[in-house]
């Protein structure tokens, strides 16, 4: 059973940075692509940033420069580093998965057939 599990929320100042983890299990890894989405209060689910096993990695406009999508194989874990924070970064971060045999850019929520329950982030102005 796959299941997904995303820690590292929380609340922060404008300008600050939290990283964020989802651990992953029931799952072989190193055949997954791993995505990062986020949900606002009132608003559509919109894809972050995304990850192949191999390290390859694709970002939304939005987040291009401030945030970093990472992997452990390993230890089955995915991470977004997020930096420089902004009001409109606040949501729920949910970790997602896709079966994948090599990687291509996947950007919307219907790619993945796994999902974590999603973890709280609040950036303070």
């Amino acid at each position: 059973q796959v299941q997904l599990v995303e820690s590292g929320g929380g609340l922060v100042q404008a300008g600050g940075s939290l990283r964020l983890s989802c651990a992953a299990s029931g799952v072989t890894f190193t055949r997954y692509d791993m995505g990062w989405f986020r949900q606002a209060p009132g608003k559509e689910r919109e894809f972050v940033a995304t990850i192949g096993s191999g390290g390859t990695t694709y970002y939304a406009d939005s987040v291009k420069g401030r945030f970093t999508i990472s992997r452990d194989n390993a230890k089955n874990m995915v991470y977004l580093q997020m930096h420089s924070l902004k009001p409109e970064d606040t949501a729920v971060y949910y970790c997602a998965a896709s079966y994948a045999a090599f990687f291509v850019t996947r950007t919307t929520s219907s790619d993945y057939a796994y999902w974590g329950q999603g973890t709280q982030v609040t950036v303070s102005s």
